[in-house]
């Protein structure tokens, strides 16, 4: 970091904390209300579900993810009076939301049930909930259980918000105890919590104000503030800790800051760009429920790069007495010392070990199997799950979420007689024997055919819950098999819609665009990697050893997850898992792994740069970094443990991911695969072709050259610089 931008900082220290105080508040304000705004839809722009959407919005002022369904108890299912008082009911509660109407009543074993169908958006649905709960309410104390997508996404947000304070329960204590064993009981230990604070409010409060204009996924409040924690604490930590190395070296505080500023916080800073490289990638993916935790994710690192060159000097010059109270850290330093001479000394027997503990958790993940996601997976006992159960027991899983095919006949009365409604009719007997499908709905007049009689639809409840792939299955014959068999008219369009389709396309476009996304960010973080190690060597490497960590998370989440080992004991559901899931680890981890990368190479680079030989630099950046590494890896992995104690599946598989990643990454990776990779390959580790070096705008080592090389062979420990060797 420049020294005049930190002079300058430091000359403002009152104004920078006025600053980041109103940013504390406005994120705590937006904390309150973000709930508000956030939903999850998986609904994917330009797919035949979304195109089914738009026909059943205009055509019968309906969305699938805006309709309510109302289960209610009987008796006597087929008792008239019973029915016409619970049809009044239905449209006292649909006149709640103007241009909501009630449709037909269903009958299972002892329920009614029916839909109050809405042209709603699901973020806006879900906060009429209340009003048709309330409207529904019987002064015969008779119950009405309202569910459906706009009831589960209301009854979900208590839970996700109770999963966030647990987490933060469960991150903050352990967080604080690490802390303390790094810094002692002293004024440092407070400026990673109270820079985690400010970085956290930031992120809320921009994330907040994105929310107004894109919808936001219902897990992002719990993604904003556990990612914030860890990377803030992380990389405040990073600094607090060199800040003390450089006041032991004497000088003034102020001279303390300005080089700790200009060499951690340089790295800091390459740190968080390089995990902003891996969330920015998620925006590669067209879907916006994907997009969104992308950009929530993003958000994070950008204000938390903000504060390390605004907040952070600040908080660093006002730690008093830092010398006198710091914890002592010779007896640590000389044990991270002699482990990383142990791991230079015999690189080889170290890096094949290393190597092959990571293969064999990687190879787990070729049996990985993904789920669009379920309504099922929609954990406590709130009235809509209470409702979705009841409905599942009595009728079926798919009566919640049911399959709509919508046809544009293309002629005024299309949908009531002529070559489409013939094609209609063989549809809908075409679908009464396939072995999936429960219920076929069709028919003539409202609300199977539109007003003007051109707009008609089927509507389809299967057997299964939409993430199966009994479900997904019947989309897919729908979609190649049996509505081309129905021969519709030329001048036809039908689209297949609905929960399941949604979930379909889900599926499809995620895994379409994933292998882009996983390019892009590699070639980003090649370039970037090079430009910060000035070797193209050790950014191959590091993006080598990058993507061996990410699969070796994917293996060990698939072995607990799918394979059930370990479930049990973590409080986790096995099953498949959910789509987003890997996507959102990918970039996350991939980001993390670039960070602790970018900790440990800095360092080599630095003893290189100043004359050690490789084995040696190898060894000074593990003995300097190992120690503040392994410490961040631990509030890591407790910050990201707190999603595990989620009781949303998906949050629950995120976490593990999460925390196991990091604790591969940080031990097995960062601890002996890397400094034994840099020994192993010597010094051509440094190496930079000088027309890539002019192309980046850095300067070239003349130590790597051909000339001047070190002849030791491919392999052996480097000598080469100041003579130290290690043995």
């Amino acid at each position: 970091m420049p020294e005049r931008w930190t002079a300058f900082v430091l000359r403002h220290q009152s104004l920078v904390i006025v600053c980041w105080m109103a940013v504390l508040l406005a994120g705590v304000v937006a904390s309150l209300r973000l709930p508000d705004l956030v939903s999850s839809s998986f609904t994917v722009p330009g797919s035949g579900s979304d195109r089914a959407r738009i026909l059943l919005e205009r055509s019968f002022g309906e969305r699938p993810d805006g309709t309510f369904t109302v289960v209610f108890p009987v008796a006597k299912p087929s008792d008239t009076a019973t029915r016409r008082k619970i049809a009044r009911r239905m449209r006292r509660a649909a006149a709640t939301i103007p241009g909501a109407s009630a449709g037909l009543l269903g009958a299972g074993p002892k329920i009614l049930y029916g839909d109050i169908a809405t042209a709603l958006p699901l973020q806006d649905a879900k906060r009429r909930t209340e009003a048709v709960r309330r409207a529904l309410r019987s002064p015969l104390g008779q119950p009405a259980l309202v569910t459906g997508e706009p009831a589960l996404q209301h009854d979900l947000d208590p839970i996700v918000s109770a999963d966030l304070r647990r987490a933060e329960l469960i991150a903050l204590p352990i967080a604080l105890v690490v802390l303390v064993a790094m810094l002692g009981l002293t004024g440092a230990t407070l400026i990673p919590l109270a820079f985690a604070a400010c970085t956290v409010g930031g992120a809320l409060a921009a994330v907040y104000a994105v929310a107004h204009a894109i919808r936001m996924a219902t897990f992002v409040p719990n993604l904003v503030v556990l990612l914030g924690l860890a990377l803030a604490i992380d990389y405040s930590l990073l600094v607090v800790q060199r800040h003390l190395e450089e006041l032991e070296k004497g000088g003034t505080a102020l001279e303390a800051t300005t080089r700790t500023m200009a060499t951690a916080g340089r790295t800091v800073a390459f740190s968080g760009f390089a995990v902003a490289i891996g969330l920015a990638s998620m925006l590669i993916v067209p879907v916006p429920f994907i997009r969104s935790l992308g950009i929530a994710g993003l958000v994070v690192p950008l204000v938390s790069l903000v504060g390390v060159t605004t907040l952070q000097p600040v908080l660093l010059a006002r730690l008093a007495h830092a010398r006198e109270t710091a914890a002592p850290r010779s007896a640590s330093a000389s044990g991270w010392s002699r482990f990383a001479h142990a791991v230079t000394a015999r690189p080889w027997p170290v890096l094949l070990v290393g190597l092959a503990a990571l293969v064999v958790a990687a190879s787990f993940a070729s049996s990985l199997r993904l789920t669009p996601g379920s309504v099922s997976s929609v954990p406590g006992a709130s009235e809509s799950v209470r409702g979705f159960e009841l409905l599942r027991d009595r009728v079926g899983t798919g009566a919640v979420t049911p399959t709509q095919v919508a046809i544009d006949t293309g002629t005024s009365g299309g949908g009531r007689a002529g070559p489409a409604r013939a094609a209609i009719v063989r549809l809908a007997g075409e679908l009464v024997h396939d072995p999936e499908v429960l219920i076929v709905a069709s028919g003539r007049r409202d609300p199977y055919v539109d007003t003007s009689g051109r707009y008609a639809r089927v509507v389809v409840v299967g057997r299964h819950d939409l993430g199966s792939s009994a479900s997904r299955a019947l989309v897919r014959r729908l979609r190649e098999e049996l509505v081309p068999r129905a021969r519709f008219p030329g001048n036809a369009v039908v689209v297949v819609g609905g929960a399941p389709a949604e979930g379909f396309d889900f599926l499809e476009r995620s895994s379409t665009a994933f292998p882009w996304l996983v390019l892009a960010v590699l070639g980003i973080a090649f370039v970037v990697l090079s430009k910060a190690f000035r070797s193209i060597v050790l950014a191959v490497q590091a993006v080598l050893l990058d993507v061996l960590s990410v699969a070796a998370a994917y293996g060990l989440l698939v072995l607990v997850v799918q394979h059930g080992v370990g479930a049990g004991v973590l409080g986790l559901e096995s099953g498949d898992i959910e789509a987003w899931v890997p996507i959102l680890l990918f970039a996350l981890l991939f980001g993390l792994s670039m960070d602790y990368e970018v900790f440990l190479a800095m360092p080599m680079r630095e003893a290189w740069d100043a004359g050690s030989g490789t084995a040696a630099a190898a060894a000074t950046g593990l003995a300097r970094t190992g120690r503040v590494v392994t410490a961040a890896a631990l509030i890591m992995v407790a910050v990201f443990s707190g999603f595990v104690v989620s009781d949303v599946p998906g949050l629950q598989q995120l976490g593990l991911g999460l925390a196991v990643g990091v604790l591969v990454d940080a031990t097995i990776i960062r601890l002996l695969v890397m400094p034994s990779l840099v020994c192993v390959t010597g010094s051509r580790a440094w190496w930079m072709p000088p027309s890539v070096a002019r192309l980046l705008r850095v300067r070239v080592d003349p130590r790597t050259e051909p000339s001047t090389a070190e002849a030791a062979p491919f392999g052996a420990a480097s000598t080469h610089g100041d003579g130290e060797g290690l043995s």
